[in-house]
């Protein structure tokens, strides 16, 4: 249960911290690995600068995010968010990102996001 405890409390503080799009980077772990934005490519992202700059592109994309759903099971938890887009073409979309996460030695370690890249996309063209 201390985990699982662990784990929702990081999850808070990222999801806080992210939708205000500040203050989030302190639950991130120096080796995290992220995977998203390219299923053909799984190969996973090592770092948290790494990270922290995928954000910093990804955070110009949305307005407003939250938390639809939250699932934690030990160190381990699945999140649905709840994304209000804003493209480069004007169109606004509201979509759901499903964000699986694992958590090591206090920190996020990693994260596989599954969401419509298709749809994405094809909105990034201004």
């Amino acid at each position: 249960m201390e985990n699982q405890a662990t784990t929702r409390q990081l999850l808070e503080a990222y999801y806080k911290g992210f939708a205000e799009k500040a203050n989030w980077e302190s639950t991130i772990a120096d080796d995290f690995e992220y995977v998203g934005g390219d299923m053909n490519n799984t190969t996973p992202v090592v770092g948290k600068q790494a990270y922290i700059e995928i954000i910093k592109r990804f955070s110009q994309r949305f307005e407003r995010m939250s938390v639809k759903q939250m699932i934690v099971e030990d160190d381990k938890a699945s999140v649905i968010g709840n994304y209000d887009f804003q493209f480069p073409n004007g169109i606004k979309i509201n979509g759901n990102v499903s964000e699986n996460w694992t958590v090591k030695n206090g920190k996020l370690q990693s994260l596989t996001l599954y969401f419509d890249t298709l749809t994405f996309m094809a909105n990034m063209k201004p």
